[in-house]
């Protein structure tokens, strides 16, 4: 990189941290305004001995409310999150995954719209057309998948087609050894995923995850069954896979790793480098509506260096959510910004090393 082009990022990261900063103060004052705050929210700033939105003026200054903690979002009454200027609004519940416990679940009004509309926009209109359909094979059922992929679609003027998975039926069938019957299970729903791609012609976009797409892979071409691009995300997504999927499973077909869940969104990856043959792959979160940190395990008020592996803090900022510092499970290195993307991303995302043996990892 030369000088003038660091020049020109290191000044977008400052503009990029300034709006962020400018967005931590609306997006407090309206969680924590008796016109629309939520009633969560509004009992939180009862029992503190200041005023959030005097007191939250930065990204940084959200240290003063804590870590939301995991258990907060499990179990309900779940209405307790609706912010009151939203009152009256359709509203939709999505779950987290539930391999760790009783499911966490959110709210939802507008963000998966917004998400998924603005990931709209990083996608080539050669390799995900305009107009064309698409088919998502994975987990839907509670997930914020189902809606999300579907609202996808209709943004680029196509329709999608459903195949669901299950993960929790997968992951009790992992935890009482009937693997027979898991294999089974993967194979009901990669069959049922290739009736849609023999019978419709024009799904030319495919979302999936990475155990699913090599089961159907071992079944057709994707590429001769009319797939130009997939948008992959899942347990299972690392730089081995990338390598396997661009070089032997979908040669030729544009592949876009992703990582988004329930309370976060979605995060983009960085433009694949096909001569640099760097494999690695970076993600970078929907700012200012979503930070990644990276943290050190035993001391989360310190965020790692550069290169350096850390556990991720998400923090979700939109006026559905309000999520403050919240550990994740999983873990990373630390990445620098680059021009797409002039914020902190996270590469080489995995469980959470002292999570791995409480958290099941299935077929999907």
């Amino acid at each position: 990189m030369n000088v003038a082009t660091e020049g020109r990022l290191t000044q977008r990261a400052r503009d990029a941290r300034a709006a962020l900063d400018a967005h931590v103060r609306e997006i407090v004052a309206w969680h924590f305004s008796p016109e629309t705050g939520s009633p969560f929210w509004l009992d939180y700033a009862s029992k503190l001995s200041f005023d959030p939105r005097e007191k939250v003026r930065s990204y940084d200054d959200l240290k003063h409310l804590g870590h939301f903690e995991d258990e907060w979002l499990r179990g309900g009454p779940v209405r307790r999150w609706l912010p009151k200027g939203f009152e009256g609004e359709p509203l939709a519940v999505f779950e987290t995954g539930g391999s760790t416990g009783l499911p966490k679940s959110r709210l939802n009004i507008h963000d998966y719209r917004i998400d998924y509309s603005q990931f709209s926009e990083t996608l080539s209109d050669q390799t995900f057309p305009k107009g064309s359909d698409w088919l998502m094979l994975g987990p839907s059922g509670p997930r914020r998948l189902r809606l999300a992929i579907e609202h996808l679609a209709q943004v680029r003027g196509g329709i999608a087609f459903h195949v669901d998975l299950d993960p929790r039926w997968v992951n009790k069938l992992i935890k009482a050894g009937k693997h027979q019957e898991m294999e089974a299970y993967k194979e009901h729903v990669v069959d049922q995923g290739l009736k849609i791609l023999r019978g419709h012609g024009n799904v030319k976009c495919l979302f999936t995850t990475p155990k699913l797409l090599e089961a159907l892979c071992e079944k057709i071409s994707v590429a001769k069954a009319g797939i130009t691009g997939i948008f992959c995300g899942g347990t299972e997504m690392n730089a081995q896979f990338h390598r396997f999927a661009r070089e032997e499973l979908v040669p030729g077909v544009d592949f876009v790793p992703t990582y988004g869940n329930t309370l976060m969104g979605l995060a983009c990856s960085k433009p694949f480098d096909a001569e640099a043959r760097d494999y690695t792959i970076t993600y970078y979160p929907p700012h200012p509506r979503a930070v990644l940190d990276l943290v050190d395990p035993d001391d989360p008020e310190r965020v790692v260096e550069y290169g350096e592996t850390g556990r991720v803090m998400l923090t979700t900022l939109t006026k559905d959510f309000f999520m403050p510092r919240f550990l994740e499970r999983d873990e990373g290195e630390r990445t620098e910004p680059i021009d797409p993307y002039p914020w902190d991303g996270v590469s080489n995302l995995r469980l959470f090393t002292r999570f791995e043996e409480s958290v099941v990892v299935g077929v999907y």
